[in-house]
């Protein structure tokens, strides 16, 4: 289902997590399956950055044990006060607890957000991508202000549901492009570098 592009960040989002609100447990799980193999595809080695899922976001743990699987050591943010993400080391599900905001947190030591310049990968949530690489996230601007911080090499991906990679998307001068977006049964697309104002 295509959106129209006109509308504000805000329409966006509401739309898009009501949708996300709709989707039954089994939908949700068919989902998770087919991104763990979409993920499979990453070829990720060395360090990758990723995230816990939470509230209807795509993916599940299997998704981070997958990468892990395939050689990579993993790292998810961890909730501290506004401003940059910091990271902890996932090392498997059972090293997960419960923490602020319904989150799900590794129990190991915290590292800075200079930690993310570590990682050759960077799996980033989203709400939903455009072609163009603008990805819409949920407003607080965690991500925008942390992947400052990554390597400039760095592949940084946009992980949404299929539905969620979008023709077009408002932007604003402080959003950070995506070079590519992960969905459960597209895979891994490659999106257009186009920095230019249209």
């Amino acid at each position: 289902m295509e959106m129209p592009g006109e509308r504000d960040k805000h329409a966006w989002r509401t739309e898009i997590l009501a949708r996300r609100a709709a989707m039954t447990p089994e939908e949700h799980a068919a989902d998770a399956v087919a991104l763990v193999a979409a993920a499979r595809a990453l070829e990720a080695g060395g360090w990758v950055c990723a995230y816990v899922p939470v509230r209807g976001e795509p993916g599940s743990t299997q998704v981070l044990d997958a990468l892990r699987q395939a050689g990579a050591r993993v790292l998810v943010p961890v909730t501290g006060p506004p401003g940059p993400l910091n990271w902890t080391e996932y090392t498997g599900r059972a090293s997960l607890r419960r923490a602020r905001f319904g989150l799900l947190e590794p129990t190991g030591e915290p590292l800075p957000t200079k930690a993310v310049g570590w990682a050759e990968l960077i799996l980033v949530p989203a709400l939903a991508v455009d072609r163009r690489g603008v990805r819409l996230g949920r407003g607080a601007g965690y991500y925008d202000r942390t992947l400052a911080a990554a390597r400039p090499d760095a592949r940084l991906v946009a992980v949404v549901r299929d539905d969620e990679l979008v023709d077009r998307l408002p932007e604003e001068p402080h959003d950070l492009r995506m070079g590519w977006a992960l969905t459960p049964r597209g895979g891994l697309h490659r999106l257009v570098e186009d920095h230019v104002a249209e």
